[in-house]
């Protein structure tokens, strides 16, 4: 076999801190191929991000807004993911990237 014709080898990436389950109303929004504003909600959230679950697929490295329906939380935030759930359309992993105000977790409260 030549180098660099093997196959791919899995690693984990851990968290530096876990995710807390935590079902929060939140509006998304920033869909370029689907514009307006999306109302769901959260499975799970950290200080640095949130899992959402989205009628639409978004691309790795989407930017997008979230904002909390109630509170003063608002975010850019960066798609780490988007995966397919069958019958409740994608998990959306996002790394919020410009957090102001009031989040439901402050940092270092998930370790």
């Amino acid at each position: 076999m030549r180098f660099g014709m093997g196959v791919p080898k899995p690693y984990m990436i851990s968290r530096s801190e876990r995710r807390v389950p935590m079902e929060v109303g939140v509006q998304i929004f920033g869909n370029g191929s689907t514009p307006g504003r999306e109302t769901t909600f959260t499975e799970n959230v950290s200080s640095r991000g949130a899992r959402v679950l989205s009628s639409r697929r978004w691309n790795i490295n989407d930017h997008l807004m979230l904002m909390t329906m109630t509170g003063s939380f608002r975010s850019l935030a960066r798609v780490a993911y988007c995966e397919m759930v069958p019958e409740a359309g994608f998990a959306v992993g996002l790394e919020f990237l410009e957090p102001s105000g009031d989040w439901v977790i402050r940092g270092g409260a998930a370790n």
